[in-house]
């Protein structure tokens, strides 16, 4: 009953939830990274997910996961998927 995308450096589930609003969850692996690169990730995607997703979704549950190129990311790139994603989730 769900559904999965994937973008560069993410991969995405929802599933609808009976709520009145969206709810965000995030996933970094440690695919070897260090704690401070995980934290960074982690810090990036609540504030994307924050910015761009949560006013534009329907009530559902949502699952950021990050991919391990997402390390390799700067802010701007980890957007334009977070955007792409959200673009894919609301047609």
């Amino acid at each position: 009953s769900g559904a999965r995308i994937r973008v560069p450096s993410l991969d995405v589930r929802t599933l609808p939830n009976a709520l009145s609003h969206a709810r965000i969850g995030i996933v970094v692996p440690k695919y070897g990274a260090t704690a401070v690169q995980r934290n960074l990730i982690k810090r990036r995607l609540r504030e994307l997910a924050r910015r761009e997703l949560l006013a534009a979704l329907p009530p559902c549950d949502v699952v950021l996961w990050a991919m391990p190129g997402a390390y390799r990311l700067d802010f701007e790139a980890l957007r334009a998927s977070v955007v792409r994603a959200r673009e894919s989730l609301t047609s």
